[in-house]
């Protein structure tokens, strides 16, 4: 009955609802209760309320290091599992960075054209970034 599932046997909505209950897992164990969406509410697939009823975040579930424009704005954290670490970043804080030290040069057409950028493996000068940001078990 029982038998662990392969995740890249799994189907794309398959993915999100097993990454979505690894990240709430993962939160829980720090104080935050995860509330699912069932669409994304200005931008969030998820809220993570924390256990001091002050903190609130609306969370976008990815399964890698991503920016994208139409989040910039919105108050959007970015939540992904890299190995057996989660990160959970602010998305506008990252692209500062990004864009303050040059690390989204001007010939990235895929961020200055079209409004996005993902990596699939994060940089090591990503994962340096990220390490305030991680949230190991």
């Amino acid at each position: 009955m029982f038998a662990r599932i392969q995740y890249a046997a799994l189907n794309s909505r398959q993915k999100e609802n097993y990454n979505f209950q690894k990240v709430a897992a993962r939160l829980a164990d720090y104080g935050f209760n995860s509330i699912r969406l069932t669409d994304d509410w200005q931008g969030a697939d998820f809220i993570a309320v924390h256990i001091d009823g002050e903190t609130f975040l609306k969370v976008q579930l990815k399964g890698r290091l991503v920016i994208d424009r139409k989040y910039v704005g919105k108050g959007i954290h970015i939540a992904f599992l890299y190995g057996d670490d989660l990160y959970l970043y602010d998305h506008d804080k990252f692209v500062q960075h990004l864009e303050g030290n040059g690390l989204i040069g001007a010939d990235s057409v895929t961020w200055h054209e079209k409004g996005f950028r993902s990596w699939p493996l994060p940089p090591a000068w990503a994962i340096n970034y990220l390490a305030d940001y991680r949230i190991s078990r």
